[in-house]
């Protein structure tokens, strides 16, 4: 058994997972292997439970607009819960349509604005060209290294007073076409694009399980942890 335990929320795992994010999930099972560090997943979905104090990690996925629709009109029943879980600085993964979804408000499958969870302070919004933003995405992250992906999305967002981006595009387009941003972050909860993210950047992924670790173990020397060297998959 490993010598770590970690919980992970896959936050309407069954809903939005159409653009491979279970693989964000195995990425963390893998690289938390590497960290001496058990991650068990676990499916929270429509109409489920949800506590902040049960989780460790959370994972919100991409999807389809209808599928996005349903967790829109359940995510109010977890709110509180997932406010407490961002506030107390655990670290939650959105991408794409989840990362929509956690905002102020967004285009629905209709082209009517609606209003998001309000977790977070960005707003999506029809771009004004109305073209889909597709083809490969690469941001130099707000520590230094660069993220690389592929982005899918017809929205453009843009970020609030209090989130900063999770970095700088250097190819594609990311948030918007005003302002080079890609990706979200307030406190440890990070956002992006960039679908298949944890796969192919396991330095995101090794820093939420360090994050996790590091809440859920204050007195743990994670020194070994710390030293764990990451290869770029891309």
């Amino acid at each position: 058994m490993a010598k770590y335990q970690l919980q992970l929320a896959h936050l309407y795992g069954n809903l939005l997972n159409t653009y491979g994010d279970l693989g964000n999930i195995m990425a963390l099972k893998y690289y938390g292997q590497l960290l001496d560090t058990d991650v068990t997943s676990k499916v929270v979905s429509v109409e489920d439970g949800f506590k902040a104090d049960d989780y460790d990690l959370i994972v919100l996925g991409a999807g389809q607009k209808f599928e996005q629709s349903i967790a829109r009109e359940d995510i109010p029943s977890k709110h509180d819960e997932l406010q407490k879980f961002i506030e107390s600085n655990k670290p939650l993964l959105a991408v794409s349509e989840g990362y929509q979804l956690l905002g102020q408000s967004y285009i629905n499958q209709y082209g009517e604005k609606v209003t998001g969870a309000a977790l977070l302070s960005h707003h999506s919004e029809q771009p004004a060209n109305g073209e889909p933003i597709q083809g490969d995405l690469v941001a130099k992250s707000q520590w230094g290294s660069n993220l690389h992906g592929h982005e899918n999305h017809d929205l453009v967002t843009f970020l609030g007073d209090d989130e900063k981006p999770l970095g700088t595009v250097i190819e594609g387009t990311g948030n918007n076409y005003d302002d080079d941003t890609e990706g979200a972050v307030y406190k440890n909860t990070f956002c992006t694009n960039m679908h298949t993210v944890l796969d192919r950047n396991g330095e995101l992924a090794k820093r939420m399980l360090l994050i996790a670790l590091a809440n859920k173990y204050p007195d743990a020397d994670l020194t070994a942890q710390r030293a764990v060297k990451i290869e770029p998959t891309y």
